[in-house]
């Protein structure tokens, strides 16, 4: 058994950033929570509050109060900070819409939010998810209003946009990447482009939501070593382990600590940076919420349960670090 009090103080004496995703709304009113976020890891993300419909309620106000009290948070606890995210397709603000807009405005109105939001926590985030999942599933450049005003160039200007401003590292964040896939692959070519055009980007994150489908850790660790072959640092920036309700295993507990022990494994051989799980604990994660997802799959995919109790899974990652 591990010494450590805490899977803080086993990563932080490995120097892996352990973390997780942080909601404002638990953070505030949940002693649990923030006491377990303060204790247990080194690495917050805010979850949605950095997200560009959260962010922008109206046209020209930002309310930046979520936030706030998250990158807050982690600062006062010494804690690595992730911006996430500045270029998606999803979760823009209600009010937007792209019709209302020539395809230069669109890009100006780009420029203007990540070099406002940029600006605004330029000392105070570490790195930032610049663009998120602007791949398809089938391996094609993802049709959103960002590449319909300007291309696949507008991956470019967005990493020289946030480039310009702040000196965090810039990270490509995607899903359904993390093992050797077709996906992964379109990826690999993208970002080798992005780095030939001399485009300033530091990192890749890979989410691996596990949901089902649990990627093949040797697997994992292959596609790590081989963007880290590029100049990347690589980092698991959304992670969660659930199981089919029709489909689950007699025991989902263990099943699911043996899952992440061998994630944070395939992390440590090959030089994956950081491991952040999607939440702080099962009562918030976004599978209790999200679409069909509660009828779909179990809702307790982390490392601590609804009561900030810690998991097996827990114990084994802890221990993992450990024994490194």
């Amino acid at each position: 058994m591990s010494n450590y009090s805490s899977l803080r103080e086993a990563a932080d004496n490995h120097g892996f950033r352990i973390g997780a995703a942080l909601n404002a709304r638990s953070l505030r009113s949940d002693p649990s929570y923030w006491k377990t976020a303060k204790n247990e890891f080194n690495a917050i993300t805010p979850e949605n509050a950095l997200k560009m419909g959260p962010l922008r309620p109206s046209r020209k106000i930002y309310d930046f109060t979520d936030a706030d009290a998250i990158i807050d948070f982690g600062r006062a606890h010494g804690m690595y900070t992730r911006g996430h995210t500045l270029v998606w397709h999803n979760q823009k603000p209600d009010w937007f819409q792209a019709w209302d807009y020539t395809d230069e405005q669109l890009e100006a109105f780009l420029r203007d939010h990540i070099h406002t939001v940029t600006g605004r926590y330029r000392d105070k985030i570490d790195a930032w998810d610049v663009v998120n999942e602007a791949i398809a599933d089938d391996g094609t450049l993802r049709e959103t209003v960002w590449a319909d005003a300007m291309g696949e160039n507008y991956l470019d200007k967005s990493f020289r946009w946030a480039d310009e401003i702040t000196d965090a590292d810039l990270y490509y964040n995607d899903y359904g990447a993390d093992a050797v896939n077709k996906k992964s692959d379109a990826i690999y070519d993208l970002l080798s482009d992005l780095l030939e055009r001399d485009v300033p980007i530091d990192g890749v994150g890979l989410q691996c939501h596990a949901l089902g489908d649990h990627p093949d850790p040797d697997s994992v660790a292959k596609n790590i070593r081989r963007f880290r072959e590029l100049g990347l640092d690589v980092q698991i920036t959304e992670m969660d382990v659930a199981f089919p309700l029709d489909d689950r295993p007699e025991n989902p507990l263990e099943e699911q600590a043996m899952y992440y022990q061998a994630i944070t494994e395939a992390c440590l051989e090959a030089g994956c940076g950081a491991l952040v799980q999607w939440g702080v604990n099962d009562a918030n994660s976004w599978l209790r919420s999200f679409k069909d997802f509660p009828e779909r799959f179990t809702g307790d995919p982390l490392l601590f349960d609804d009561n900030c109790d810690s998991k097996p899974a827990y114990h084994t990652v802890k221990e993992t670090l450990a024994d490194s």
